[in-house]
């Protein structure tokens, strides 16, 4: 029996009165990489905000570890929980360590400075993400996957149990997409933490879920590993397309080589 750490039960979400998410129910397991995917407007990103409570639910409710968000301070939850955000921006000028550094505000206290430890969360993550020869430089003069390496240090240094990133690898080249993929895949082996991306790419998903989650108008069309969820017959249902699969080299996950609009019977 899969043990979650995050569920959601009949999730209701609109913006104004168009409905988004509708009654969905889904759980993210404890320790994995979570993949949702999913056409563009389907709530992939929405899902997320309301995870974070940047959104509030219609109706429906979201728990974390057994406890639900609303009973929860958010100060709490961030120190449960980092997300970070779908292209995230940063003030000009703004230092890596700086950028870093937010990670701790969940831990500060008024008028209290940094700690020893602070500062040691803030040195490992910069170290766990490869940006500790960064640090003194400014953000905005990074490579797009240096970036995003930094923010993910920034997420670390917030010392949580789960990792919530929309879209991370949007704007990358192949190679920095690989790069932050494979990083957060290192942290999870290494650490159990569970993750959970929304992703675009659907070749990189079957390659770096443990479990994905399939979202279209809405609702969860399925759900599972990658081997026993990504088929012609479910892509066809969430993207329309008729998909030619086959595995990778060590059988362990599908790969999509080729597609094209599924036609009407």
């Amino acid at each position: 029996m899969m043990e979650a750490t995050i569920t959601a039960h009949d999730l209701s979400v609109a913006y104004d009165d168009v409905l988004v998410l509708d009654k969905l129910n889904v759980a993210i397991p404890k320790g994995k990489i979570t993949m949702i995917i999913g056409t563009n407007g389907c709530g992939k990103s929405t899902l997320l905000k309301t995870i974070a409570r940047i959104l509030k639910p219609k109706q429906g409710e979201i728990v974390i570890n057994g406890e639900n968000i609303k009973s929860q301070a958010p100060k709490a939850i961030a120190q449960k929980m980092a997300v970070l955000p779908q292209s995230p921006v940063v003030p000009p000028g703004l230092l890596v360590k700086e950028l870093v550094a937010y990670g701790r505000f969940p831990y500060q206290t008024l008028f209290a400075g940094m700690s020893e430890h602070d500062l040691e969360m803030i040195q490992w993550a910069l170290t766990a993400t490869g940006m500790s020869e960064f640090a003194e430089r400014s953000v905005d003069q990074l490579s797009g996957g240096q970036r995003q390496r930094a923010w993910i240090a920034m997420a670390l240094a917030q010392e949580t149990e789960i990792l919530v990133l929309d879209e991370p690898t949007t704007y990358l080249d192949m190679a920095h997409q690989l790069e932050v993929l494979t990083l957060l895949q290192r942290l999870n082996r290494e650490q159990q933490r569970t993750i959970v991306i929304v992703l675009h790419e659907l070749n990189n998903a079957t390659k770096f879920a443990d479990h994905i989650i399939g979202l279209k108008a809405g609702k969860q069309v399925f759900a599972g590993k990658p081997l026993d969820v990504i088929t012609p017959e479910n892509l066809q249902q969430l993207y329309g397309i008729q998909a030619k699969l086959q595995l990778d080299e060590s059988g362990t996950y599908p790969i999509c080589v080729d597609f094209s609009l599924a036609t009407e019977e």
